[in-house]
């Protein structure tokens, strides 16, 4: 189904989608959640992939909703926020077949988001548990390698940053970046006044994420 709705959306949507025939979406969820935090994150990610990576993804992502049949148009959706998330019954039956139909989602803990996501994704997946991916998985060896792993970008609790997955098969379907807030990494140097150095890093660490979906 995720196959043929994408090709659907690439021949259908004229000649802007010729030119930018990727799309990738920001995860709209309720529960009070602040869904839409880090609003340059993406933009600035999906630049960096375009111009370092050769990449033709569209400049402007979308934002999707969690029960939307629209969510099967993206490879690639991150999911973010500070607060709680609940999906509902019809919800969660949408997300999981999104991703055992080939999507992805990235989501990424900016802190408060953990309790709250662990609990609803729980119900999408309750035969399944979110494993640490090692150090030499290929998600830290792509365009880009990080020996160590996932990188710490920002300190939160002082805890190691981590990332972990759900498995579908052995495809990895779902990344979870814990501890490290790579979304604000990825925002102009302006909101988190971020060095460039540290910017960089979760650029390219994105950049490794978008990669590994694309060629995975």
């Amino acid at each position: 189904m995720f196959k043929i709705l994408t090709l659907f959306m690439i021949l259908t949507t004229g000649l802007f989608a010729q030119e930018y025939p990727i799309k990738i979406a920001l995860l709209k969820y309720s529960g009070g959640g602040d869904w839409y935090a880090d609003p340059t994150a993406l933009p600035n990610l999906i630049k960096f992939c375009n111009e370092n990576m050769g990449t033709n993804i569209n400049p402007m992502h979308d934002q999707v909703d969690v029960g939307s049949v629209q969510i099967f148009e993206y490879p690639y959706v991150h999911m973010t926020g500070h607060g709680n998330v609940v999906f509902s019954p019809a919800e969660v039956e949408n997300l999981r077949l999104y991703l055992e139909s080939g999507g992805f989602l990235h989501v990424d803990d900016n802190y408060g988001l953990d309790p709250f996501f662990r609990r609803e994704i729980a119900k999408v997946f309750p035969d399944k548990s979110l494993v640490e991916l090692p150090i030499n998985h290929p998600i830290y060896n792509q365009i880009y390698y990080f020996p160590n792993g996932i990188p710490k970008i920002h300190e939160h609790d002082n805890k190691p940053p981590q990332g972990f997955g759900i498995f579908i098969k052995n495809r990895l379907v779902l990344y979870y970046s814990y501890e490290t807030d790579l979304s604000d990494g990825w925002e102009s140097p302006e909101v988190h006044n971020n060095s460039e150095e540290t910017r960089l890093i979760a650029l390219k660490m994105g950049a490794n994420i978008i990669h590994y979906v694309f060629n995975n």
